[in-house]
């Protein structure tokens, strides 16, 4: 099966700059048609500065908004992932603030940019197919826009015409629409793009498609879904609530899951698309074929829905993961590596090949009941010995080995030493620091070299080192020497992927008890035999959840999956996230290893409170719209 590749690929930083400039020349409300899109150029450029604003959560969008690639050292690397429990900051130990992840003003800016053109296309003398690509396209746009305003401030003001000041500021103002009429907004929109989009662009073009719209409507209406079934757990009060500016009824939940069900099959029964090598032949095989898809997820043109690129190292064009996250040892002159930090909280949601369908959380002794135990070392405690650092996780789903650099592992052509100390021979363990030891003839060191740029675990130093006992590595490029520096990286970000669609799928059908279950479990489970496993498992939504998990793991969907199920608040009450410490132990000949589960270091307790479901609103004191509760 062949795919057209369906791509999203902004121009260069450049490009977008040059359209700014271009639209800042007369009066955005009196651009005309046939000046700015007297030729092709004039419908790329500004189509491109539409793309680049795109809301897409991708490599560059951190706490401080999207495409955040400036080369600013305070962002350093703050990701979405290090509020959840998928990881932590090496350095950073705060949580979620009132500031982070906004996005209005630049929303509106979209809004403003794509009604221009929507108000302007039935003046174009253009081919019937060309104005229908055009609808589809600004609907496209329109409705990502919207979906990023309302799954962060619920009802926010729907304006679907360029404003014109004609003296009269009061005259501008638009008030809050209710939450559901914005999100019926959002999928009116993606079904207008569904109707005038083609299959695919004649030239490849990477631009938004039919089956994009699609996958869109299939996100979106699964959030709101999810957020009338499961509002209830997070009980606000206040106007915007009284006004449903905040909040769907649950009788509403049933229509969006059958929304996410239906845009969800049409993908499917395509036939267009598929997973990236379903069936591999064991673990391994499986782990490299899902280690590259986010290496390079232009390899996979049927499971790759939608990509943003990234055109070339530099100039605002790249991004920086390459340099914030690989581990220290290959920082290659970078002098702040290694920030992103997977935790045990995540690791033990990976399946075992032992006992599929299950959580399998890592023991560390003989007994095997010490899962809840984050004490540190006992000496009394009959500790599992390695020979390996990476014996511990043996038998886990290959997705782990895919997602995180384990100690022990390859990568680069070096072996990656995370260690946190020693046991001494007689038996008091020496942990984070001090000095080396002298056992025998060997000079045995705390970190497990002699040297800064010999290890990546633990050593406080420039807070390049991790504190949760593994590294990172999805979406990383085992083959490439990112140099050190700002925008390096042009890695490509799949911003919708036919795993994801699959997921949808599958959880719409088991919350909502409808659609063909069946065909929900295959769904589920064509996912997990992707990732080597042989046995089938039931439909349930833990079944579910823990695949989006490990599935998605990085992807910035764990923060949105946690909002939408009103779930963050329980799992974040002054919630402390967890670490897996390798230690050499000295006390056997010849050494080997043992782990402690234990807290992160430097890492304060964190809460998630209700307010926080909902962004506050910007400049309320002038716009004079409503504020969400609690701000």
């Amino acid at each position: 099966m062949k795919l057209t590749k369906h791509i999203l690929m902004l121009l260069l930083l450049l490009t977008a700059i040059s359209c700014d400039n271009v639209l800042d020349k007369q009066p955005l409300d009196k651009l005309q048609g046939e000046n700015l899109f007297s030729n092709p150029e004039g419908v790329k450029l500004y189509m491109a500065n539409l793309y680049y604003q795109l809301p897409i959560e991708d490599f560059t969008f951190f706490r401080q908004g999207f495409n955040w690639n400036t080369g600013d050292p305070n962002n350093g690397g703050f990701a979405p992932a290090m509020i959840t429990d998928e990881a932590v900051h090496t350095e950073f130990g705060d949580f979620i603030g009132n500031d982070d992840f906004q996005w209005w003003d630049q929303g509106y800016k979209l809004i403003r940019d794509t009604n221009i053109l929507i108000d302007i296309i039935p003046t174009l003398d253009v081919s019937e197919d060309e104005t229908k690509a055009l609808v589809g396209e600004s609907a496209f746009i329109r409705a990502y826009a919207y979906f990023a305003l309302v799954k962060r401030y619920g009802g926010v003001p729907l304006i679907t015409a360029v404003q014109k000041y004609e003296g009269d500021v009061e005259a501008l103002k638009v008030p809050r629409s209710t939450e559901k009429e914005t999100w019926d907004f959002v999928l009116k929109e993606c079904d207008i793009a569904i109707a005038n989009l083609a299959d695919s662009w004649p030239g490849g073009e990477r631009r938004a498609t039919k089956w994009v719209a699609y996958a869109l409507k299939s996100r979106a209406a699964l959030h709101a879904a999810s957020l009338a079934k499961y509002g209830e757990r997070a009980p606000i009060s206040g106007t915007a609530v009284d006004q449903k500016l905040v909040g769907i009824d649950k009788s509403a939940a049933a229509e969006y899951y059958k929304a996410a069900i239906e845009a969800s099959e049409a993908i499917i029964n395509s036939g267009k698309f598929a997973l990236y090598k379903p069936a591999p032949a064991n673990p391994e095989e499986a782990a490299e074929n899902y280690r590259k898809l986010f290496e390079d997820p232009n390899i996979a043109p049927a499971e790759a829905i939608f990509i943003k690129g990234f055109a070339r190292p530099g100039a605002g064009t790249g991004h920086n993961y390459g340099i914030w996250y690989q581990p220290n040892q290959t920082a290659n002159g970078w002098p702040h590596p290694g920030r992103m930090n997977p935790t045990l909280d995540l690791i033990d949601a990976y399946e075992s090949y032992t006992n599929p369908g299950q959580n399998a959380p890592v023991t560390t002794t003989v007994a095997g009941n010490d899962v809840n135990d984050y004490n540190g070392f006992d000496p009394a405690k009959n500790y599992k010995r390695y020979n390996d650092p990476a014996g511990i996780y043996k038998d886990k789903d290959a997705r782990l080995w895919a997602t995180a650099i384990l100690p022990g592992t390859p990568w680069k052509g070096q072996k990656i030493i995370i260690q946190a100390g020693f046991v001494k021979p007689d038996g008091n363990a020496q942990l984070f620091g001090g000095d080396p030891i002298k056992v025998g003839s060997a000079t045995i060191y705390p970190y497990g070299a002699a040297d800064r740029t010999q290890y990546s675990g633990f050593d406080t130093w420039g807070g390049n080192n991790t504190r949760t006992g593994v590294s990172f590595k999805k979406f990383l490029s085992e083959g490439v020497n990112v140099a050190p520096g700002w925008n390096q990286t042009v890695s490509d970000w799949a911003d919708f992927r036919y795993a994801e669609i699959l997921l949808n799928y599958a959880e719409a059908i088991v919350e909502s008890g409808t659609g063909t279950a069946i065909k929900g479990a295959q769904a589920l489970n064509d996912i997990r035999r992707r990732a080597g496993h042989t046995k089938d498992i039931p439909l349930t939504i833990d079944n579910v959840i823990r695949e989006r998990r490990v599935e998605l793991a990085f992807e910035n969907k764990r923060f949105w999956d946690l909002v939408r199920r009103r779930e963050y608040h329980t799992l974040f009450n002054n919630r402390v996230r967890h670490a897996l410490i390798p230690v050499l132990d000295l006390r056997v000949t010849p050494a080997k290893y043992i782990f402690i589960r234990q807290n992160i270091a430097r890492l304060n307790p964190a809460t998630f409170d209700y307010k926080q479901y909902y962004r506050y609103i910007p400049g309320v004191g002038s716009n004079g719209l409503v504020q969400n509760p609690q701000y």
